[in-house]
């Protein structure tokens, strides 16, 4: 039933906050892989990203994959009330789902899926405006940190997806990158201190995800103009028009840590 995603509250989803549904379902599917992966409870772990944010039906357009043609409300709030809306949605998860009889693992999934991460941007935000008078909890969410394996690689999953998700151009390199810092920063801040997920595992949670992502990103096709040019100024067989190979451009630094103005995570 509850992985049925015609059921009524996902339909729910997708009517009022199409970018979250279209969000959890890449989650579930990288998540179901990873949780494969290392012999977790795939289908858990994909249900579980399915309903792990629900609680954005209750403001979507404050979440940036809501806001397509729509001015972002953040910009009338402070950075504090910003943070305050943005960790409200696992509280108005935690609301809806049980009064829709989502099991408890679900449940914990909606809880746990932020650990106590900080919301960077808006944390950033407010000490720039004022300085050593922020309370750094206010900036963090308060749903507990993961306590299942499950739990763990939603929340891994759910970040990378949504940071990769704000790169302009991805590419392998990048998302790899992304996946890297992610997990780094996470193991930094201790959020997989209470899930049962060893090192090992959580790299090959990272690895399985780099390989959906890029799976996703498929082939890019150059199309050549009308002179036989590709749009990027190369020919169809990769090569300037003088017959050269293009010089190489180094790698942007991934957009891993800082997300815009209604971040996802």
């Amino acid at each position: 039933e509850f992985s049925n995603t015609s059921n009524t509250l996902i339909h729910k989803l997708l009517q009022k906050a199409p970018g979250t549904f279209t969000h959890s379902m890449q989650v579930g599917t990288l998540a179901e892989n990873a949780a494969e992966r290392i012999g977790a409870n795939a289908l858990l772990a994909r249900v579980g990203a399915y309903y792990h944010d629900i609680g954005k039906m209750e403001h979507p357009a404050y979440f940036i994959e809501n806001q397509i043609g729509q001015i972002n409300p953040h910009d009338a709030l402070s950075p504090t009330l910003s943070a305050k809306v943005i960790r409200r949605h696992v509280k108005d998860g935690l609301e809806m789902g049980r009064a829709w009889g989502l099991p408890q693992e679900l449940l914990d999934i909606i809880a746990q899926h932020h650990g106590s991460t900080r919301i960077e941007y808006f944390y950033r935000k407010a000490i720039e405006v004022d300085g050593d008078k922020v309370n750094e909890a206010d900036f963090r969410y308060s749903g507990g940190l993961p306590k299942s394996k499950e739990a763990g690689i939603v929340m891994l999953a759910d970040s990378v997806e949504a940071t990769v998700k704000s790169l302009v151009k991805p590419t392998p390199k990048r998302i790899e990158d992304v996946v890297t810092d992610t997990i780094n920063r996470k193991l930094d801040d201790g959020q997989f201190d209470e899930c049962d997920l060893t090192m090992r595992e959580i790299h090959e949670v990272g690895e399985a995800i780099l390989e959906a992502l890029v799976g996703f990103l498929g082939p890019r096709i150059e199309y050549p103009t009308d002179n036989g040019e590709a749009r990027n100024g190369k020919t169809p067989n990769g090569k300037t028009p003088n017959g050269k190979a293009p010089k190489g451009k180094g790698v942007e630094k991934p957009e891993g840590s800082n997300r815009a103005k209604g971040e996802t995570i």
